[in-house]
């Protein structure tokens, strides 16, 4: 598409940027709704993060995501940071505002229930969830869950003082479970949620005995490379309800685009299909 000299902009910022798949993700949906627009990739070191934020509203972008090292960082230069990403404690997507402001939000925890919803017949009312791993994308899973109105989050890290750490804030809906006792924790269990890199592409398996998962359980593992992780396959050879980690990174690019471009985009088969034959190239 030709852009004009009236396109809107955005892009994503991170140090480095070549390996994220916005610019992909976000191309799609510009093609597909033929709006006059780009999104590009900045590669900002961390050092100059705040002058480049500042910069948005000078050269006329609408907004950009954030992706590592820069989420935390964000937090002290937006002018406005909504509810969720406060209790997140990161900022991935920033808008800029008419009066040039730039208001800060983190749409993970969006991006993780559109997936759940979309993929599984789970609920909140089902039972209590279990939750693998304290980084980031926990404190956005958990965040998401009890907005939601779950009743109980069973949190278990490898490192069980971070997990400790993370239930503290969120109050007494989060218990913590010791590494060694995830399987005794799985009983009753609605939903189980790996959050952590176990499993990942280069990294080790994540090492679980499913026995005591109900078979009603669903199982949602947040790594999309590979697609199917040992837990996901595992689950599904038992007959657990699964669903992998792709759908929350399309899904949670739906607010900022949206924001950005005045249209709401939608995550379909087609799109699905278009960044997986990048991840597998």
């Amino acid at each position: 598409m030709n852009l004009s000299g009236k396109a809107k902009l955005a892009g994503v910022m991170g140090w480095p940027i070549s390996h994220s798949r916005s610019p992909l993700l976000h191309g799609y949906w510009l093609r597909e709704l033929n709006i006059d627009g780009a999104y590009l990739p900045f590669a900002v070191d961390p050092e100059n993060i705040e002058a480049a934020l500042r910069a948005l509203p000078i050269l006329g972008i609408s907004g950009v995501n954030l992706t590592v090292p820069h989420k935390e960082l964000a937090m002290s230069i937006c002018d406005h940071i909504d509810p969720i990403g406060r209790r997140i404690g990161a900022v991935n997507t920033i808008v800029v505002n008419d009066d040039g402001t730039l208001s800060g939000t983190n749409t993970d925890a969006f991006g993780f229930l559109e997936n759940l919803r979309a993929e599984s017949a789970w609920r909140a009312s089902d039972g209590p969830a279990l939750v693998l791993g304290a980084g980031g994308a926990a404190r956005a899973i958990v965040a998401a869950l009890i907005d939601d109105g779950i009743g109980e989050v069973r949190l278990a890290n490898r490192t069980l003082s971070r997990a400790e750490a993370l239930a503290a804030e969120f109050g007494r809906a989060v218990t913590t479970v010791p590494w060694d006792q995830i399987n005794a924790a799985m009983d009753g269990t609605a939903l189980l949620v790996n959050t952590s890199t176990l499993g990942m592409t280069g990294q080790p398996d994540l090492e679980l005995d499913l026995q005591d998962l109900p078979d009603t359980a669903v199982v949602n593992d947040i790594v999309y490379s590979p697609l199917e992780t040992t837990l996901l396959r595992k689950a599904k050879t038992r007959g657990n309800s699964v669903v992998d980690g792709l759908g929350m990174l399309l899904h949670q690019a739906r607010p900022g685009f949206t924001a950005w471009f005045g249209k709401e985009p939608t995550v379909s088969d087609g799109l699905r299909a278009h960044i997986l034959a990048d991840l597998s190239a």
